[in-house]
């Protein structure tokens, strides 16, 4: 039981004693920094059973709770705002019992909630983008999350690899590829297959044109220009599992599939399972009939299969064409059951930018009223986009920020800035190289992160990579002082492997104790983190820390203390609050760096 447990135990049987009141829910926050204080009970809500003043009743209370429980050294109140001071001894007991140890949750227990993360999506028709970046990094760093929390997590991709968009770089390499490959161009093979999309856009613009040119209008154009009419040609002959069509289908995914594996690799981020659209896309049809002898769905008179949300604040949803083609709904609704078939989870999130957030309304919506109990555990994990200065990303156009060049483009940029700062001076080529990659690639997984998901996010290269301001080199900067402290620490033979040394003999300055009980809210963050689906908890959890840290540093004698005991608390504290930064720092998927 943590401490905030055993207060609310307590100030219930506070209650109960002095007013006879049996309260079932106690809660407390962390005391504003303007008053003395840890913790603090607001007292308004249970003036009715006091049937006081909120100073008397909080001033009974504190009272009580100072008699009877050790953990608490004084109180103070102010108006209605009940002000805990916890003991020092609380917080070097506390200390004693995690230095050195991993500070994380324990690891799932046999009956731990299963919950599925479904990330990254990509089409197979382009490389990875920016707005990928962001999905990805979300997708991977709510899984390690999800994971300290104590969950069983099961990360999923869904690839898109099938459809009039695959197509279109498939008719362009055979119109004009003239035999390229990946190894023929040097180039990765979804860079490849995206140069070609990119080339079937332009050349149908140019035939939209023509035919506008002779009197058509756009909408008839559109669906009249003969490259259209090809695609649908060929997308019906992959239907069909025509030979040739299908061969060239797997041959330009093949590509697809190497270049995605190196980018997932630099980017840090892994799956447990990836699904295919093109084994998924006709999964669904059998709900139709399911959902239509249960009267959930309803047939047209030109057959195509609809539901009736209108009651329910939505709109009517087409589940099955007129010609018993199936849609991306249906496609949705049959990866679900199945994915509930194959592995039994409490939830389901879906990392899915926030242009779908109707569509998945609808989606949930549907599988409630099939009767699935598990569609309870359904969630959107829905973010805003990610746009840089100069606009937004147009990816039919050749204009899309790459996720490969905008990694590469980091590591340049952190070299430039760390061989500036001369963050690199003494290292070899290969530790150099290593420490730009680790500071780049950080910089932008911390800059992604550390905003609410929820929010449309301004990505600025050039912010994220400072050390000094909320940005991960400035995290790191501060692992890397700690690592060096320790290292110098045992240059002099300094043994600070025993706490009970002086653990009974310290004395805790102000900053010592905000940096433990900073330590000590690390899994209640975590909690909260993963409660929230929210990686900008752990993001700017970390910060804190290390700011705090650096000013503790900045201002504190440690080596050059006097009292053997005060230096090896202080490099005890150091070393756990670097292991509390890295710990923080890997649930984002970042690296940290040992020298710098």
């Amino acid at each position: 039981m943590n401490i905030e447990q055993k207060l609310a135990e307590k100030t219930k049987e506070a209650l109960k004693v002095l007013y006879g009141a049996d309260i079932k829910k106690v809660s407390f926050e962390n005391t504003n920094p303007d008053f003395e204080g840890d913790y603090t009970l607001v007292v308004f809500p249970f003036l009715k059973i006091s049937k006081k003043k909120p100073e008397e009743t909080a001033n009974d209370i504190g009272v009580y709770l100072k008699e009877h429980s050790s953990e608490i050294s004084s109180f103070n109140v102010v108006k209605g705002f009940l002000n805990l001071v916890i003991s020092e001894q609380f917080w070097l007991n506390f200390f004693k019992d995690i230095n050195g140890k991993p500070l994380l949750l324990d690891a799932p227990k046999e009956n731990a909630p299963t919950v599925m993360v479904e990330y990254s999506s990509p089409n197979t028709n382009k490389p990875l983008h920016l707005g990928h970046v962001r999905n990805n990094l979300l997708g991977y760093s709510v899984s390690e999350i999800l994971k300290a929390a104590g969950n069983n997590v099961v990360k999923v991709n869904l690839v898109n690899d099938r459809g009039i968009h695959i197509c279109k770089s498939m008719l362009a390499w055979q119109k004009w590829g003239n035999g390229e490959t990946p190894e023929s161009s040097n180039m990765k093979g979804d860079h490849l297959v995206g140069k070609y999309y990119v080339e079937f856009d332009k050349h149908y613009k140019k035939e939209i044109e023509d035919l506008i040119a002779k009197g058509k209008t756009k909408e008839e154009a559109e669906k009249q220009a003969p490259l259209m009419l090809e695609i649908q040609e060929m997308l019906r002959n992959w239907e069909a599992g025509d030979k040739p069509t299908r061969e060239l289908w797997e041959m330009m995914n093949g590509w697809v599939y190497k270049g995605f594996a190196s980018t997932y690799k630099m980017l840090g981020v892994d799956f447990d399972k990836t699904y295919y659209e093109s084994n998924t896309y006709l999964l669904g049809k059998d709900l139709i009939e399911y959902g239509l002898n249960k009267g959930v769905f309803k047939r047209r008179a030109d057959n195509s299969v609809f539901i009736d949300l209108t009651a329910d604040g939505l709109d009517e949803k087409t589940l099955l064409r007129a010609d018993g083609t199936s849609v991306y709904m249906t496609q949705d609704l049959g990866t679900a059951v199945k994915r509930s078939e194959e592995v039994k989870f409490d939830k389901l999130i879906y990392t899915v930018g926030n242009e779908q957030d109707y569509h998945f309304k609808v989606l949930f919506l549907i599988l409630n009223k099939l009767g699935y109990d598990w569609a309870k555990g359904l969630y959107h994990l829905s973010y805003g986009m990610v746009e840089l200065p100069h606009g937004k990303m147009k990816s039919r156009e050749g204009t899309v920020v790459d996720a490969d060049d905008l990694m590469q483009e980091m590591i340049d940029t952190a070299k430039q800035t760390t061989q500036e700062l001369g963050k690199a001076d003494g290292l070899s080529e290969q530790e150099a190289n290593e420490l730009y990659s680790t500071i780049g690639l950080g910089a932008l997984k911390y800059f992604m992160l550390k905003v609410d998901p929820k929010k449309k996010m301004l990505f600025n290269p050039a912010e994220s990579i400072d050390f000094n301001g909320n940005t991960a080199p400035f995290i790191q900067f501060n692992y890397v002082r700690i690592k060096a402290l320790l290292r110098k620490a045992k240059e002099g033979l300094l043994n600070f492997n025993d706490m009970d040394v002086f653990t009974h003999n310290v004395q805790l300055l102000p900053k010592e104790k905000e940096l433990i009980i900073k330590l000590y809210q690390f899994n209640s963050t975590i909690k909260q983190a993963a409660n929230d689906y929210n990686p900008s908890i752990i993001a700017n959890y970390a910060y804190d820390l290390a700011k705090e840290y650096s000013q503790y540093y900045h201002d504190t004698p440690i080596l050059k203390e006097e009292e053997k005991d005060l230096i090896l608390f202080r490099l005890h504290l150091s070393k756990t609050i670097g292991l509390t930064i890295q710990t923080s720092m890997k649930l984002l998927g970042i690296s940290m760096p040992e020298k710098m």
